[in-house]
């Protein structure tokens, strides 16, 4: 399931709980494709709390509650940490995260929370979700086998890493160019990670994300950019981005670009990676002001230079999913469409001209 699809899932199921027919879910992935992230963008576009449950850290009696004396009965004091309407709101999600590091014991102090939403007298609030978070058996981490009376209490969702809609998440949160340039270039490199030799940094979406920080705190450091890369991302992933990075002083002028003014396409495939993202990131700049129409036009008539036109349809592509719809409304976009349309049916034998 790639994440834009899983972010689907995880709205409906938030709103669902309001509604009474919500299923808690289950994301299985390796570490670092951004599960836990999933989780609070989907509750922070509601405004709504996360409660992080780690059941690893736990012992069957810190879910379960402590037991007390109340006259000749014996009532269970009920953990801070679970959903409270009062305390926490009416809506939010409980995050049972890591939950395939829990010890079997603790896993089963979960399954009334989990099932039937409640854990003796303390029920949770109805209009939160629950959702839930592991890595997989064969990726190393601290797992057990998910007992089956608590697997069959899921909804079961595989995360997949997907290198478009990492482009979009890096766009909306203002991700180095740089960094989506190379991974456009590289696109293996997204998600690197071989279980039998147990890397401690290796690439991932959470990781080219720390090597974003690392070239915005020493770009200006080159005997330290390199080691701070390797650090985020692994030894062979951290000397391609900084080779990449070095490259750049031949890439095009881009504010020429942007003037109308002439500028070569660069030969180099990397540096046609570049500029794209590059571009790309002006569009978004450029959006919202006067002169926006204008720069998203000139960069139109770039994209059709391109001697690759997927790398052109590359560069709209992604600059349609920064921008928007107001692309199309653009002079220069209909010729342009027009264009690549003909092109890639005359390759495709559907098109043959007069």
């Amino acid at each position: 399931m790639r994440p834009s699809q899983m972010m689907t899932i995880l709205e409906r199921e938030f709103v669902s709980a309001r509604e009474g027919h919500h299923t808690p879910v289950m994301m299985w992935g390796p570490p670092g494709v951004g599960k836990s992230q999933m989780v609070s963008e989907v509750a922070a576009a509601h405004g709504a709390e996360v409660i992080d449950v780690r059941l690893s850290q736990m012992e069957p009696s810190d879910l379960r509650g402590i037991p007390f004396r109340e006259g000749d009965r014996v009532e269970w004091a009920i953990p801070s940490m679970l959903p409270d309407a009062a305390r926490h709101g009416e809506h939010g999600v409980l995050f049972l995260d890591e939950i395939t590091s829990a010890a079997p014991s603790v896993s089963a102090a979960a399954y009334q929370l989990i099932l039937d939403r409640r854990l003796g007298e303390y029920r949770v609030p109805a209009g939160w979700a629950i959702f839930a978070a592991g890595n997989r058996q064969g990726d190393r981490g601290v797992t057990y086998a998910m007992p089956s009376p608590l697997a069959n209490r899921f909804s079961h969702f595989e995360v997949e890493v997907n290198l478009d809609d990492w482009v979009k998440w890096a766009w909306d949160h203002g991700i180095d160019e740089r960094v989506i340039a190379f991974l456009r270039f590289r696109p293996e490199l997204l998600f690197d990670f071989d279980p039998a030799h147990n890397p401690v940094a290796f690439p991932s979406p959470r990781s080219w994300e720390f090597a974003h920080r690392a070239l915005a705190k020493f770009a200006d450091h080159g005997r330290l950019l390199v080691g701070t890369l390797q650090a985020c991302v692994g030894p062979a992933a951290g000397i391609e981005l900084s080779a990449f990075v070095e490259n750049l002083d031949r890439m095009p002028d881009v504010d020429a670009i942007l003037a109308g003014n002439e500028a070569p396409v660069p030969t180099e495939v990397d540096l046609q990676y570049a500029v794209a993202a590059a571009l790309v990131g002006r569009a978004i700049r450029a959006k919202g002001t006067e002169g926006a129409k204008e720069a998203w036009g000139r960069i139109l008539e770039y994209a059709g230079r391109f001697p690759q036109k997927e790398m052109g349809v590359m560069l709209v592509h992604d600059m349609f999913r920064a921008v928007g719809n107001e692309l199309f409304s653009v002079p220069q976009f209909n010729p342009w469409a027009l264009e690549v349309g003909n092109l890639m049916l005359e390759e495709t034998g559907e098109y043959r001209p007069e």
